[in-house]
């Protein structure tokens, strides 16, 4: 049975749903998290190919995007990382020309970073690429599946930003 819904639905065999086996597996939480991880390991090797960067530069470059320049703790909070987790990171962005690093000029005390020409380059090859990768997973879907999918999928990250606010009340 398993083989033949891999075979049906053209899955990989990672998003294969075994319920017997594991009944978590079918859940839609883990369907979307394993959705979720095929499409960031395949935009991960796209954007190393094309931009030679690490998953944390990557993160980096696309948060820091086209945006006035921004407080290393501020970008830190952008990317959900603490500022000791992405110094390495930076130091390398910064040593490979693509971040700049400058005093704030209102607290000298706080530092800010922007991406130079070469990091904007990175970053639209990223923006490229994302486009790309976004218009090939949705072009199976005519407007009116796109547009169902869309707000299916805004309802339940309402629902799951609840209980994850529920979840923090609770301790």
């Amino acid at each position: 049975m398993t083989e033949k819904l891999r075979t049906e639905r053209n899955l990989p065999p990672e998003a294969v749903v075994d319920a017997e086996l594991a009944p978590i597996t079918a859940m839609m939480s883990s369907r979307l998290m394993v959705l979720a991880n095929l499409l960031r390991r395949g935009a991960l090797l796209r954007y190393k190919r094309l931009t030679g960067l690490s998953s944390v530069e990557f993160g980096l470059v696309a948060s820091l995007g086209r945006r006035p320049p921004m407080s290393v703790v501020r970008l830190a909070e952008a990317v959900g990382m603490d500022k000791g987790q992405i110094s390495r990171a930076l130091a390398e962005l910064v040593a490979r020309k693509l971040v700049a690093k400058a005093a704030n000029p209102r607290d000298n005390r706080e530092t800010l970073v922007s991406l130079t020409r070469a990091g904007l380059a990175a970053h639209d090859a990223i923006v490229a690429g994302a486009q790309e990768r976004n218009r090939r997973l949705l072009e199976q879907l005519d407007p009116q599946e796109l547009e169902l999918l869309l707000g299916h999928i805004d309802r339940l990250t309402a629902t799951a930003a609840e209980m994850l606010a529920a979840e923090r009340e609770l301790g």
